[in-house]
């Protein structure tokens, strides 16, 4: 089929268009100016990724402006390890807020003069009902109307006095909340008197002890952006429901009405994006920190080894979408694999070695042979490297007594090494005991060298292998799915989600013989190596005398092919 050469115009998603009708109508004067608003009470996911992405990307593309905001109303679970965490995984993505980093915490006394002026507007009482009971007793049902609180009523002049001494730490926890006064028969169960401020001693992370009352998120974050002049805040599904509390708030106070626009989360097969579930594998230590490769956090997949391009690929080819759906994880492998396959540079690996002994190559002797350092790539020249009498190939590569269809090595047969000679198997030793393959004797032809073989002779596999004399042996860790299920939580009642946590989603092989150049390869560089996968060093464990390395994903899509087998 010939190639359509038409010019490809640039598909727009419906916040875009939503973007361009403003700019056509003038709302805003034309500006375009988002936010990114995480929590600081865990690790940013592959779900927070598509939002950075949106949010910082839908500002560059209309030359406006995006914030990088942390709503952090909620002290008993922020840290600065979490806002440190963030801020590294944002710029690792190739984002960049300048100096237009927000906290709602800095706009804790603008907060507190706004829930005044409420109460002064006869629009938010103290209630001194506990929260159970005003959610057992009080708020009703979706099908049933709610009732007043007998707090209701108080006079501004109480509800002044009793907000002013709940800040200043009078009460004990629970004894008081601040509520919007807006109607207990609402069919939106949110519009039902909600909380807008809560009684709690504890520390802040950036405010210390000054406060001892902190605002509801539902009642910082709308006014967060309104305070910071945002003109889309893109927020996921879930928020639509919130957004006429949203506008209720910003409404009755009469300031700057930014335009609240929802979008599908994304949700991956094979894993799980709940922050409270992540949370509970990284403390009963089901995975190795925040960072375990095999979590779904940005800083998990940094160290794996994705890569920040291939994340935004991803978030650019999944879209954005007005319902909720699933995505296949196969895409986010795919889209990594198609990354590193234009960059790596090809490595030799052999990651359970079996010695092959060349029996007629000279004992002392050493060559090196010309390799392809990447052939997606033109300019990436080659490397030297160094063979031998000696050299280790993979264990899955030789068998005693091959099948017709195995055309690797087997006694009597042929095979070339990559870039070097082609090999004949005649001879091979093993354990009488366990029936183990311990070595394999081979003869080699001379005149077969790669690049300058002078015979013509066609073998039917080309086998990757490394020196014994010359190879790197150090750790590497193979990561696989983390879940054997498509849907982890997917359970029985009263059964634990965690049953479904694949036992094999991490193997680690201590002695792995890889060509010598590796014991020096970079941090943060993804490596092929050839016929295994896509490897990068790992930041955890690795140290200056002995580097441990990552599969970040297999050549090719294993599951797709287990998946197909089982159908």
């Amino acid at each position: 089929m010939a190639e359509n050469t038409e010019e490809k115009k640039e598909l727009i998603n419906f916040i875009h268009q939503i973007i361009e009708d403003d700019n056509k109508t003038g709302k805003f004067a034309g500006k375009v100016h988002t936010r990114f608003p995480p929590e600081p009470n865990g690790y940013l996911h592959i779900g927070h990724a598509k939002s950075i992405c949106l949010n910082f990307g839908t500002a560059k593309k209309y030359n406006g402006l995006c914030n990088l905001r942390f709503d952090d109303t909620n002290p008993t679970k922020e840290s600065d390890e979490y806002v440190n965490s963030i801020m590294e995984d944002v710029k690792w993505l190739g984002f960049d807020w300048e100096e237009r980093r927000y906290h709602a915490s800095d706009y804790f006394d603008q907060l507190y003069e706004y829930a005044q002026q409420l109460i002064k507007k006869g629009k938010a009482y103290v209630d001194s009902l506990s929260s159970e009971d005003f959610a057992k007793n009080y708020k009703g049902t979706p099908t049933k109307a709610g009732k007043n609180s007998p707090f209701r009523e108080r006079s501004v002049e109480e509800n002044l006095d009793l907000f002013e001494r709940m800040r200043k730490g009078e009460f004990p926890d629970g004894a008081h909340v601040v509520r919007a006064k807006i109607d207990m028969a609402h069919p939106n169960m949110h519009m039902r008197d909600p909380s807008m401020y809560r009684i709690k001693h504890a520390h802040h992370h950036r405010t210390g002890d000054k406060w001892h009352i902190y605002p509801m998120y539902d009642f910082a974050h709308g006014l967060s952006d309104s305070i910071e002049g945002i003109t889309h805040s893109l927020c996921t599904l879930e928020f639509e429901v919130h957004r006429p509390l949203y506008d209720w708030f910003i409404d009755e106070l009469g300031v700057y009405h930014p335009q609240q626009i929802e979008f599908a989360r994304l949700n991956l097969n094979y894993t799980v994006m709940s922050k409270r579930k992540l949370l509970e594998l990284v403390e009963e230590k089901h995975v190795d920190g925040w960072n375990d490769p095999r979590l779904p956090t940005i800083s998990g997949l940094r160290r794996r080894g994705y890569t920040p391009s291939s994340i935004r690929t991803f978030a650019d080819r999944i879209g954005v979408a007005k319902r909720d759906n699933i995505i296949d994880v196969g895409l986010l492998e795919w889209s990594v694999r198609e990354d590193l396959n234009k960059i790596a540079p090809r490595k030799m690996g052999v990651l359970k070695p079996l010695k092959v002994i060349i029996t007629n190559y000279p004992e002392n002797k050493e060559e090196l042979m010309d390799a392809t350092n990447n052939p997606e790539d033109p300019e990436g020249g080659t490397r030297k490297l160094p063979f031998s009498r000696e050299i280790y190939i993979e264990q899955s590569d030789f068998m005693e007594d091959p099948p017709k269809k195995f055309f690797r090595m087997g006694p009597g047969r042929e095979v070339r090494l990559k870039y070097a000679y082609i090999i004949e198997c005649v001879d091979f030793k093993k354990d009488p005991a366990t029936g183990e393959i311990l070595e394999v004797y081979c003869t080699y032809d001379p005149l077969t060298k790669s690049g300058e073989d002078q015979t013509g002779k066609k073998v039917k596999s080309t086998l990757s292998w490394v020196s014994a004399r010359h190879a790197y042996k150090t750790e590497v860790r193979l990561y696989d799915r983390l879940f054997n299920v498509e849907d982890p939580s997917d359970v029985e009642e009263g059964e634990d989600w965690k049953k479904n946590i694949n036992p094999g989603s991490l193997e680690i092989i201590d002695a792995a013989a890889l060509e010598p150049s590796l014991a020096k390869a970079e941090a943060g560089v993804g490596y092929q190596f050839e016929r295994q996968g896509y490897f990068t060093v790992d930041t955890k464990y690795s140290t200056a005398d002995k580097l441990v390395f990552n599969r970040t994903v297999t050549l090719k899509d294993d599951w797709a092919k287990i998946q197909q087998a089982g159908s």
